[in-house]
């Protein structure tokens, strides 16, 4: 792995702020929303996590990373317009946590494949974005991306009762 540039140490040290505050608002809330102020710092501060990642290129060209901070900005967009604008009615806040959540799914990808990529520093755990333990971490964070969701929209269906 090259090493790291100071654009990089940016992007992974708001990654962070961003990826805890966004756990925590969950947990918090329920949803990601703008309305309340750990909401509107998770938004912003993935803004400027997905807008960095958009300036590194120290392993080649356009890749998988790049290609999930467009997503990321994306699904801020659409998680925006759907909690501001309502533009399916009732059914917009479903699509609101879909967008929003969906941008935590996002951060964790590149995050467990960057990590167990360079650590241990000299001998890192995988070598291959097809490492059994790296496709192990995806597959168990998109599992816990579709509980998540599942249970946000139970959540948000109780509160219309």
């Amino acid at each position: 792995m090259p090493e790291m540039t100071i654009l990089g140490w940016f992007h992974t040290a708001l990654g962070a702020v961003a990826v805890l505050n966004g756990f925590y608002t969950l947990y918090k809330y329920r949803v990601i929303s703008v309305e309340e102020s750990s909401g509107r710092l998770y938004v912003y501060v993935t803004l400027l996590v997905a807008g960095s990642a958009l300036g590194i290129y120290n392993q080649g060209g356009f890749g998988i990373a790049h290609i999930l901070a467009v997503l990321t900005l994306i699904a801020l967009a659409g998680g925006f317009i759907m909690e501001k604008i309502k533009l399916f009615g009732s059914f917009s806040k479903y699509f609101q946590a879909l967008g929003y959540t969906s941008t935590l799914l996002f951060h964790m990808i590149p995050a467990i494949t960057d990590f167990l990529r360079r650590l241990p520093v000299g001998d890192p755990f995988v070598d291959s974005l097809e490492d059994p333990l790296l496709v192990s971490f995806q597959l168990a964070f998109l599992l816990i991306f579709f509980v998540g969701i599942i249970a946000q929209i139970f959540w948000l269906k109780k509160q219309e009762d």
